[in-house]
């Protein structure tokens, strides 16, 4: 029979490999994604680099190859409120441009210390995962 002490150090076992694993998951992910884009490979991404991630992203993206991505084509990419704000001439569409624009201002957001570099630890934020989300392929 399974004792109460048994039982609770269990619980409590699963709870913190359950409360461990997505930080960890996240900071091998985050660790992967700047490798991948980090095309100087000094450590960090710079604009340039978001950039030509984010057009590499938009490209795939664009489906039907008209140059532009609705809300669904961005495959939940970008939240409604975000969409909204990028989307300038307001036709429901994001054209290149428009969501480069969202790129850049998500890194401007992201790049605390106005370095105008990326780091591992900017990448971890909440900005800096909204901006993984539109650059990781």
């Amino acid at each position: 029979m399974i004792s109460r002490r048994f039982f609770v150090s269990e619980l409590c076992a699963f709870g913190l490999s359950v409360a461990i694993l997505p930080i960890a998951f996240s900071s091998k992910s985050v660790a992967a994604a700047l490798a991948a884009l980090d095309k100087d490979n000094d450590g960090t991404l710079d604009l340039a680099e978001v950039k030509d991630a984010a057009a590499s992203v938009f490209d795939k993206l664009d489906k039907e190859s008209d140059a532009t991505l609705d809300r669904k084509e961005t495959g939940g990419r970008v939240g409604k409120k975000e969409f909204k704000e990028a989307d300038a001439d307001n036709d429901g569409t994001l054209t290149k441009d428009e969501y480069l624009g969202l790129v850049e201002k998500l890194f401007n957001a992201t790049d605390a210390d106005k370095d105008a570099t990326l780091t591992a630890k900017d990448l971890k934020s909440k900005a800096g995962r909204a901006l993984l989300r539109l650059i990781q392929p």
